[in-house]
């Protein structure tokens, strides 16, 4: 049974840092492109960022802008998202999702996606 577990979400003011991790258990960690989405109610889920397999190549949302920082650990099968300087329109639930097959690209679109976990909130406060 595939689990994405995330955690490191909360309430931060505007300009602060967060920092999100997955864990990921059930399939090859490191086999497997990996990504990180965004929901607000009534909205789709939006990309954030993805990586590669090898983490070697990553992929941001345009929003993103430099700020946010995606990474891997395959040793302990875990996925990072560091998040700096946020804004209030940052806030949203997030969540790390993987690839369909093993050694796939980064997709940023949901449906490339077929592995989600439950979710974090992330809150900014203005």
């Amino acid at each position: 049974q595939v689990q994405l577990v995330e955690s490191g979400g909360g309430l931060v003011q505007a300009g602060d840092s967060l920092g999100l991790s997955c864990v990921v258990s059930g399939l090859t960690f490191s086999s497997y492109a990996m990504g990180w989405f965004r929901q607000v109610p009534g909205k789709e889920r939006e990309f954030v960022a993805g990586i590669f397999w090898t983490g070697g190549i990553t992929r941001y949302g345009e929003f993103v802008k430099g700020r946010f920082t995606i990474s891997r650990d395959n040793a302990k099968s875990t996925l990072y998202l560091q998040m700096n300087s946020l804004k209030p329109e940052d806030t949203a639930v997030y969540y790390c999702a993987a690839g369909r097959n093993p050694y796939g690209g980064i997709s940023v679109l949901a449906t490339g996606y077929a592995y989600w976990g439950q979710g974090t909130q992330v809150t900014i406060s203005s």
